[in-house]
């Protein structure tokens, strides 16, 4: 029986540890040939002492699959370009850019300095867009070449980036960019033959096991919701041909949950056809929210 991926090469950012590490082996189990990008950094962007990525390509090549490691920075453009160009030296193709890579620097918003906002935004944002940039240039040479690929993206926000979290003004803004990001590339690449979607996940990795300790821990038994591997599925089929037909979508997903989201849509709406003093602005403004739905929770409040 073929294997999902068979014959596929996916590039995973982010991938030595966590969620990454999870979407890079179960890949490889569906028999595709993983890129593993990780920059060796600490949980707050900074250089860490080894470099993970390398432990995760034994254990792939361990089980028998294909693998190699990549150490560059995707939140530069050189970094992102040698990832890119790493899959296609090596294996001759790109089918599959998973975007995972980031870190964290909480802070209360009158507590956070510019430089942790800057850092945050930039591997999170930034890092997702110049890979998806580098990508799809080499996705819009195939079919200028006359070969459209069934080429995937699978980008990674976070429930703070659809509702907001608490301490993390520079996470959720970012996350929040990363949905805007997905529906445009899956509006402007869908010509070439790309399909871009996002995930939310929920999982155990280093960002959640301290910010959400209570919910993180491993239960001493059954089924263990928060571990990273459960949302993998979901990544590996959005990443295959199987997927065809899905793009410009946000799925939340968790232990055993899957949940498209649904996003900004218009409610309550009044139209005077004319001008609004302040003052009927005001009363017509709560009036529609008295029919509103309430907003979703905000993380941490």
């Amino acid at each position: 029986m073929s294997r999902m991926c068979e014959g596929r090469v996916v590039v995973v950012t982010g991938a030595g540890r966590g969620l990454g590490r999870a979407h890079a082996l179960a890949f490889a189990a569906e028999g595709a040939k993983v890129v593993v990008n990780d920059l060796g950094v600490g949980l707050d962007g900074r250089p860490g002492p080894d470099g993970p990525s390398l432990h995760v390509v034994e254990e792939i090549r361990a089980a028998g699959g294909e693998a190699i490691a990549h150490g560059g920075d995707v939140a530069t453009s050189a970094g992102a370009a040698s990832l890119v160009a790493a899959a296609l030296d090596t294996y001759g193709r790109l089918d599959t850019l998973v975007n995972n890579a980031g870190f964290l620097r909480d802070r209360m918003l009158v507590n956070l300095d510019e430089d942790d906002w800057d850092a945050v935004v930039r591997v999170h944002l930034k890092g997702h867009f110049l890979p998806l940039k580098h990508a799809a240039a080499h996705w819009r040479a195939e079919v200028k070449a006359g070969r459209t690929p069934a080429a995937r993206i699978v980008n990674t926000s976070s429930g703070a980036g659809l509702l907001g979290s608490v301490g993390q003004s520079n996470y959720s803004a970012a996350k929040a960019g990363i949905v805007g990001l997905t529906l445009v590339a899956a509006a402007e690449l869908a010509r070439y033959g790309v399909q871009v979607n996002a995930i939310a996940p929920a999982a155990r990795t280093r960002m959640t096991e301290r910010t959400f300790a209570d919910t993180m821990t491993a239960p001493d038994s059954g089924f263990d919701a928060m571990a990273p591997e459960n949302v993998s599925p979901l990544v590996v089929w959005l990443g295959a041909e199987q997927s065809a037909g899905v793009t410009g979508r946000v799925f939340e997903t968790e232990g055993g949950r899957i949940t498209v989201m649904e996003g900004w849509r218009p409610g309550p709406t009044a139209d005077k056809e004319a001008r609004w003093t302040p003052e009927e602005a005001g009363e017509t403004a709560l009036k529609l929210l008295g029919e509103a739905e309430p907003p979703g929770a905000v993380y941490g409040a």
